[in-house]
């Protein structure tokens, strides 16, 4: 069994958090690089889009292997003692939920919203986490073909749940995928290449199960517990509008009672050696639960937003585009708007220039500003050219302090002050509401090839093929789909 810690096998045993850092541009205003190059992100798309080949393995493990050596020396949240799991697991479910109830509390007395300062605050946030969310469960992968060992049932049961057993609109992968499109949240090209950091682990483990046993372990032990700030992102996107189902589904299926987490507990129990082998396993299934909180999580990045900041990197993006199709009889401080959009490094310039000459009126309603006119409204020139999440930053932006009310861009001003609609209440007003991706039969090649190769397998081949559907990079396709549920019939038969 391969141990953590070993060197000599890849350049990235000896590679740590610092270096990483330094392989990237210069930080952003959130202290993230968005520049190339992005190491973190290249692996993550070689390990999520598809089957990787020998070389990405290679260098996941040997990424997983730094950072364990960089986590070393942090302390850990685990007992002790194995046997304490339980009580551990019972008492951080005790603090989150008496942390919950005092943030109620605060919000009954009239505290503002704790997580998201505006709607394109917490639009951001959604933005910035797919990395993670788009490979959820991924870390427990590699343990699908060992279904049949009874002490892995578990943590399979687990794998299997995190694909909604099949069904589209429980599959978390299709649910966020879903809530990016709903919300005009993609494309993530952008991204900074630290937000890939912990999709990269997961995924690593996912695709190496056999080496890191003990870590894959470890890291579910984290992983599953109940975290403060899903219940109040839940809450705070609700209160927003904003679909919380996928936070919501989590805060249910993660229950200390006969949830992920309690399940976790007992995968630990279950696997633990039965023969002396003087801790070994409990120490490194220690290390892979540090692994869980490695990386820009998502307080980091709730604390990271800077709207000014996200409205020029949006600004920067639209000017490598539209820097040729203006025409040259407006101009703004003695320049064309051309001239400006050749320069994306100024934009921060030009805005200082468009509020100078009363194209933005900032502090106040976006309706004020000619240059959200030439956005949004009637004859609105530039309609089309931002998505509607580029409209909501661009909108709260402007709108500075006033946009605390969590006003849509769509939305018209109230005549009077009132509570917005949460998102719940908006689904029982609405007369149709729609569901998460109905991909279950659409006409897909991936689908028909599986169907044509699971007609003609055996008992052998046919498992294969339900394993390799069921991958990181294909479960939310309608073949994997499909697999999952002729998988998880199988499994329950």
């Amino acid at each position: 069994m391969v141990q953590s810690g070993r060197r000599g096998q890849s350049p990235w045993m000896h590679i740590g958090q610092q270096e990483w850092r330094q392989l990237s541009a210069a930080p952003d205003a959130t202290g993230l690089s968005s520049g190339a190059p992005a190491p973190l992100k290249n692996l993550y798309h070689r390990l999520a889009d598809r089957a990787p080949d020998a070389a990405a393995r290679a260098e996941a493990a040997a990424f997983l292997r730094a950072r364990m050596l960089d986590l070393e020396a942090t302390p850990s949240e685990l007992p002790d003692s194995p046997a304490d799991l339980l009580r551990w697991m019972e008492d951080n479910t005790r603090n989150v939920h008496a942390r919950y109830a005092a943030y109620l509390e605060e919000r009954k007395a009239g505290a503002p919203r704790r997580f998201f300062t505006n709607r394109a605050h917490a639009l951001y946030v959604l933005r910035a986490v797919a990395p993670t969310k788009l490979v959820d469960g991924a870390w427990l992968y590699g343990l699908l073909a060992h279904w049949r060992n009874a002490r892995l049932g578990d943590l399979v049961r687990t794998y299997v749940e995190e694909l909604g057993e099949g069904a589209v609109d429980k599959n978390h992968v299709v649910l966020y995928r879903s809530l990016l499109a709903r919300y005009a949240l993609d494309p993530l090209d952008d991204l900074p290449d630290a937000l890939y950091e912990q999709g990269v682990l997961q995924l690593a483990l996912g695709w190496d199960a056999e080496a890191f046993l003990p870590e894959v372990v470890g890291f579910n032990l984290g992983y599953e517990q109940l975290p403060l700030h899903l219940l109040i992102t839940a809450y705070e996107l609700n209160e927003l509008g904003l679909d919380p189902y996928y936070f919501t589904l989590h805060v249910t299926v993660d229950n200390g009672d006969t949830g992920h987490a309690r399940r976790a507990c007992q995968a630990v129990l279950d696997m633990l050696p039965r023969m002396d082998d003087g801790g070994a396993f409990w120490k490194r299934v220690r290390a892979g639960c540090k692994l869980s909180n490695a990386g820009h999580g998502t307080m980091d990045v709730v604390h990271g937003f800077d709207i000014a900041e996200e409205a020029l990197r949006i600004l920067r993006r639209k000017a490598r585009s539209g820097s040729g199709s203006h025409s040259d009889y407006c101009r703004v401080a003695g320049r064309n708007v051309n001239d400006w959009l050749r320069a994306p490094q100024e934009m921060g310039e030009f805005v200082a220039a468009l509020a100078k000459a009363g194209w933005i009126r900032f502090g106040e309603p976006a309706e004020n500003s000619r240059f959200w006119g030439l956005l949004q409204g009637e004859r609105a020139e530039m309609f089309g050219v931002f998505s509607s999440y580029e409209l909501q930053v661009l909108h709260d932006w402007i709108r500075g302090a006033a946009s605390a009310d969590g006003r849509a861009f769509t939305e018209d001003a109230p005549s009077t002050p009132r509570r917005r609609a949460t998102f719940r209440a908006l689904i029982r007003q609405a007369a149709v509401v729609g569901d998460a991706g109905q991909g279950g039969d659409a006409l897909d090649p991936d689908l028909m090839l599986f169907r044509h190769g699971l007609e003609r397998a055996n008992d052998r081949e046919r498992q294969d093929l339900l394993v390799a559907a069921m991958s990181p990079a294909q479960h939310w396709t309608p073949a994997g789909l499909e697999a999952t549920r002729v998988f998880w019939q199988s499994m329950t038969a």
